[in-house]
This record gives structure tokens, sequence and C-alpha cells, in this order.
């Protein structure tokens, strides 16, 4: 599924990108590394898909924040309890957590909890997005030596 994605280039990785920072159990990074290996910018490729997978992250943030569980339980598929734990673990961590929504799993839910604790949204931005970026140079360098 993820290789359609390839296919449209910059826009392709954008949307594998968001969708894959969304619940949805979906890696951009078979797009990514699929689009450095044909060629394209891998400065280009970075920032297209730092800023899909950070949008993407902060659609999840602003879901928590909604504070409708009934909806994040339905539509989501996740359980209070999930977030309730992931909360639990947040507190006194604070919004720098955002950093660590890269990760795979539990990083939907860190942004899912840290809206639905109304973390600092601006302190959020800036560590998620940070986050996001760093782990797609760190790939682009590993692919580029790789290759």
């Amino acid at each position: 599924m993820l290789d359609g994605f390839a296919e449209y280039g910059y826009i392709g990785l954008f949307l594998a990108s968001f969708l894959a920072a969304t619940i949805l159990p979906l890696g951009s990074e078979v797009v990514f590394v699929a689009l450095l290996a044909a060629g394209l910018n891998g400065w280009g490729c970075v920032a297209v898909a730092s800023v899909g997978n950070w949008l993407g992250g902060m659609t999840n943030y602003y879901l928590g924040h909604l504070g409708k569980i009934e909806w994040i339980e339905k539509y989501l598929k996740v359980k209070k309890e999930k977030i309730d734990k992931m909360q639990h673990w947040l507190e006194g961590k604070g919004a720098m957590m955002a950093f660590f929504s890269f990760l795979p799993v539990v990083g939907d839910l860190i942004a899912l909890a840290l809206g639905y604790m109304r973390a600092n949204v601006y302190i959020v931005n800036i560590a998620m997005f940070s986050g996001k970026f760093i782990r797609y140079v760190l790939i682009m360098y590993g692919v580029s030596w790789i290759i």
C-alpha cells in the first residue's frame, strides 16, 4: 500500500507522513527511503516528511485536547485506560515529551495524552517538530551512507 504513495513524489510523502503520525498503523519511512533511492532531493524529502508528520501529530494533540474520550475510543480505537496511563507517565515531565512523539506505537499516545492534559501548545509544537525533523535527518544520512 505504501508503495503507491511513492508514485506521487513529495505529495505522496506528505500524505504518508501525515497519516503515519495519526493513529493509523502506517510508517512513512518506506516512502521516504523509496523517494531518496529514486533520487529526490534529500533535504526536500526531510522538509516535506517533517511537516506532514508534525501536522499529523498535532492532529492527535488536538483530538486529545477536545477531551471527548468517547470519540477517541470509538473512532481512534484508543481506550481511556491507555490515555490515563500515558497521562500519568507524562505528569511532571511536561510538554517537552512531545519530542518523543516520533516513536512507534507510543508516539501517537503521547500526542493524544498531551492534548488531553492541555499541555502548552507552543512547547508541544516546537518539541514535536524537532523530534520528527531530527528523525528524518538521521534516516536521510543513514540511507545516503548505505547507498
